[in-house]
């Protein structure tokens, strides 16, 4: 025993030592060639901080993107577990911008609430998407919340199979992001097909857009319901899509076109269309050949495109039958800190804007408005409906659902809860049909909290909340309806009763 010991002493020693020659050698790293071996658990310590800041750091409404309690909610709700919160509020209730939600003296009650079909917490959207425009196929969405944009690449296998197999559980549609249409996008739920700059799905031979092959694909996938045309999107507004080479397999390289051993940059920029006239004539040919209603999706910088477009729709009576409006607090995708952090406006400052250009040409009405940033959340997302949103799409909260912690290596290839990495082993820590309930639960304990809050507010749908029912902190004692701080009031929504909100 003792020589086997001495054997292995001699055996760590011989390694340390190879380790210290190299370190000393190397003339990459400053620390690790002045403190050989130790220096290397300074770069070890760096790659894990996040999650040590975390548990030891932290406190709980301190963190970002998500803190402790905001995920904590979306871990519970998600498992069903208890999601509340006991011995008060620790938020700073007099904070510049808090919201309160107004609650009515005598509630809507539940005993008169309705739902079509038999789930109690379906929440149809009130529009009906290419309604407006006599789209040969129209369609309502069954969900107010659904799941946006995460294309498969971004994330892996597993967890986009998870997601679209619990949106199907949950009835709500799945965004397939730009990287196009993969077999693990066929689990059941309805599907939003999004292009983005680099059209993957919709190419000929060439690599250049092609509406018979989008037309062909649609025909291939009947749960396309709807087509998003991205113009940008909170995380990198004015840049293409960024992935990384080693999150690039085989089966994504064949799904996209795209080489194998080289990261993968969608244009900046469409190739097809550079004026507002030309996006409208896309819009239009693409829902005339795929008989699909199409939307754009977009973070809001400057407005003058924003003045032309709603101009141009009720002129012409044609242009995008949705509008999805990214925040620049999204962020799933890779991208340059300086876009993440000073490129495009916030939702709430962003969509105003926005949707106040169209109100006040008389056309808001006829758009399905869908918004996105950070809204997967019982208030955020009613403030967005009395905006004006008619549905939300969630990313990151939908992330957290099946297992997220906030690592924030999604960029990397290396993230510790296999959701967003192509790794083999990381990934086989997910199992799709346990986080498929994980979502579908997530989602609907969000629509029943949205449905609580609603008819405390007085209404039957979440959506007939009014910017008149929510006030903001503007000071010190001070409050002002949402109303008052946008500056418009979101057009009335009116239905007898929602469970007459049947499936288009």
């Amino acid at each position: 025993m003792a020589v086997l010991m001495e054997h292995w002493a001699w055996t760590l020693f011989a390694i340390v030592m190879v380790v210290v020659i190299h370190d000393v050698l190397q003339k990459k790293h400053a620390i690790m060639h002045n403190f050989p071996v130790v220096g290397h658990f300074r770069y070890w310590l760096e790659t894990i901080g996040p999650e040590m800041r975390q548990y030891w750091v932290a406190n709980d409404k301190e963190e970002r993107p998500f803190n402790r309690d905001e995920r904590a909610w979306v871990y519970a709700s998600s498992k069903g577990q208890n999601n509340t919160f006991g011995f008060g509020t620790t938020e700073e209730i007099y904070s510049i911008g808090y919201p309160i939600i107004k609650h009515a003296a005598f509630p809507f009650p539940d005993s008169r609430a309705t739902y079509p079909g038999e789930d109690p917490t379906a929440i149809p959207c009130t529009k009906v998407m290419g309604e407006w425009h006599n789209r040969q196929s129209p369609y309502r969405p069954g969900s107010v919340i659904n799941i946006s944009a995460m294309s498969y690449g971004s994330l892996g296998k597993r967890a986009v199979a998870a997601l679209n197999k619990g949106a199907w559980k949950a009835n709500c549609f799945h965004n397939t992001g730009e990287g196009g249409i993969s077999p693990y996008h066929e689990h059941g739920a309805d599907l939003m097909w999004q292009l983005g700059t680099g059209y993957y799905g919709a190419r000929d031979a060439n690599g250049k857009f092609s509406f018979g092959v989008a037309a062909q694909r649609v025909k291939e996938h009947p749960e396309v319901r709807c087509i998003e045309i991205k113009l940008s999107q909170g995380a990198k507004p004015g840049k293409g899509g960024i992935l990384p080479a080693a999150k690039i397999t085989r089966e994504i390289s064949e799904i996209r076109g795209i080489p194998m051993g080289q990261a993968c940059y969608s244009p900046n920029a469409h190739s097809e269309f550079d004026t507002v006239d030309e996006l409208i004539d896309f819009i239009e040919t693409l829902a005339t050949e795929t008989g699909l209603p199409v939307g754009i999706k977009s973070a809001i910088g400057a407005l003058p495109f924003w003045h032309e477009l709603a101009q141009r729709m009720k002129e012409r009576r044609q242009g995008p039958d949705f509008i999805s409006i990214d925040g620049a607090e999204g962020g799933t995708g890779a991208a340059p800190l300086t876009f993440s952090d000073h490129v495009a406006l916030p939702f709430k400052v962003g969509f105003a804007r926005v949707y106040r250009i169209f109100q006040q040409l008389g056309i808001s009405q006829n758009i399905v408005w869908s918004g996105s940033a950070k809204l997967g959340f019982p208030d955020r997302t009613l403030i967005a409906f009395a905006m004006g949103c008619d549905i939300v799409q969630i990313a990151r909260e939908a992330m957290l659902s099946i297992g997220c912690i906030q690592a924030q290596k999604c960029h990397t290839g290396h993230c510790p809860a296999g959701v967003a990495t192509q790794n083999w082993w990381l990934e086989s820590g997910v199992d799709v049909d346990d986080k498929a309930e994980r979502v579908s639960r997530y989602i609907k304990t969000l629509r029943k909290e949205l449905i609580s809050l609603a008819h405390a507010a007085g209404y039957e749908h979440p959506c007939q909340v009014t910017g008149d029912d929510i006030e903001v902190s503007t000071g010190v004692n001070q409050f002002s309806t949402l109303t008052e701080v946008l500056g418009y009031r979101c057009d009335d929504v009116c239905i007898t009763k929602m469970g007459d909100l049947t499936a288009v």
